[in-house]
């Protein structure tokens, strides 16, 4: 499928944010209550999207695995018994996904994601993912400052708690005019004229 915009004046990219993931860290097993109904919504977001032609990219942390790749990544998170492989067998990329891994915080930094995004023709991001106060917020601060509009719904991202959740969402909202609704609230085909 040819995902490049150029039928429109402004592309929209679905970026799922280190979805693809163990969660074998301290704090994890509290991430796994916040982290599924999470999956779920993006889910279905993922299906609204790629029924619009609009293209979805995981942008993922390497976890320090700097010889590896994202096949084998997805591989050892769905292991059995691993806390995230829940949510990355409720997100398993299809064959017309992008990928990028990072090795920071911010999808941006040190990646060729900005590259990617252009030649998707993108102007809108939608960010989902884990987490919001974590490397969604550092990746819409860096879409926000290339001029990227950023559109964060509430419902398709966690965070380590509902308060540090919802501060995220309210900073991207004040510093970023990012559009926080919940996903249903989302028009796709309103992003896409």
């Amino acid at each position: 499928m040819n995902h490049q915009c150029v039928l429109h004046d402004s592309c929209v990219a679905l970026l799922l944010i280190d979805v693809i993931n163990d969660l074998e860290f301290e704090k994890g097993e509290r991430l796994v209550e916040y982290a599924l109904p999470m999956a779920r919504n993006i889910a279905h977001l993922k299906v609204e999207a790629k029924t619009r032609g609009i293209p979805c990219l995981y942008v993922n942390d390497n976890f320090g695995q700097w010889q590896s790749d994202f096949k084998h990544l997805v591989k050892r998170c769905t292991k059995r018994g691993g806390r995230g492989a829940l949510i990355v067998r409720e997100l398993l990329p299809q064959r017309d996904d992008y990928f990028v891994l990072k090795p920071r915080h911010s999808g941006f930094f040190q990646t060729p994601l900005g590259l990617l995004l252009q030649n998707l023709h993108a102007k809108k991001l939608i960010l989902c993912g884990l987490t919001t106060d974590s490397c969604v917020l550092f990746t819409a601060n860096d879409g926000y400052l290339r001029g990227l509009e950023i559109i964060v719904p509430s419902d398709c991202c966690a965070a380590l708690g509902k308060g540090r959740h919802m501060d995220a969402l309210g900073q991207m909202r004040r510093t970023l005019k990012a559009n926080t609704a919940a996903s249903i609230q989302i028009d796709l085909a309103q992003l896409l004229k």
